[in-house]
């Protein structure tokens, strides 16, 4: 059984729905660097009560490798997802993503979970490709043989996939894993546009992986960072969008 997951977005971006990539809330104090790098780049979920849910982070910056205008797979930018928990944020998935190339380029990601930070142990869940022309589907499908590729999105690992969090006290959201080996199918997908279209995200995320308001935001969130990618592997040699670079930097 699957379900469309509410919208969760920034109020402040109400008003900004027909604009491109609806999915950007919020950005550090550097966006958009003359030069061969991007970073800095932050998003926030919040319910419709305007409480932060979940967040996504650009921990490592997109930089060019050397010689080249692109971000390569040797050298990928990432994002960290987090979702809230006893007054602070907590890492709950790693997404890294690069440029691929070939015939026609590739935003190539790779999405993992973190289920204990500390051990610094994590499970890949999704590997694979989407076509900066014409976008794709990302999608988290853990089928029968939990090693199954659901309509070429994505690659699941072996072992385990992101588990619900049962809304504790306040503040207090569970973390836990399937057992290992169970696999449990669909979990998530979001389409992503291609380079320069204008996204219209939506987040379809199966009922048996969300018993809260945390869960779902956390694969929005999980999505944002994966739409918002297209942007940060955009060709360096190419214009971003105006409203992702910084006032005092470059033109757009």
């Amino acid at each position: 059984m699957r379900c469309i997951s509410p919208f969760f977005k920034n109020r402040s971006l109400q008003s900004e729905q027909g604009s491109a990539r609806g999915w950007l809330s919020t950005f550090g104090s550097e966006r958009e660097r003359p030069g061969k790098e991007r970073k800095g780049w932050s998003i926030t979920v919040h319910d419709l009560s305007g409480s932060p849910v979940a967040a996504a982070s650009m921990v490592t910056p997109f930089v060019a490798s050397p010689g080249s205008d692109r971000v390569s797979r040797s050298n990928p930018g990432s994002w960290l997802v987090l979702r809230p928990g006893e007054g602070t944020w907590k890492p709950w998935g790693r997404l890294e993503a690069w440029r691929e190339r070939g015939p026609a380029d590739g935003l190539g990601y790779r999405f993992e979970l973190i289920p204990d930070m500390s051990a610094g142990s994590s499970v890949v869940l999704a590997e694979s490709t989407l076509s900066t022309a014409k976008g794709g589907k990302f999608t988290i499908d853990l089928g029968s043989n939990c090693n199954n590729n659901s309509n070429g999105s994505v690659r699941s690992g072996r072992g385990s996939s992101p588990g619900c969090s049962p809304r504790g006290g306040s503040g207090d959201f569970g973390f836990g894993l399937w057992p290992f080996g169970a696999c449990r199918g669909f979990v998530m997908s979001a389409r992503v546009e291609g380079e320069g279209k204008c996204s219209k995200p939506t987040v379809e995320v199966s009922v048996q992986h969300v018993s809260c308001t945390e869960d779902a935001a956390a694969y929005v969130a999980l999505a944002a960072a994966v739409d918002l990618s297209m942007d940060a592997c955009r060709l360096f040699s190419q214009k971003l969008r105006k409203e992702l670079c910084h006032a005092n930097d470059l033109p757009c």
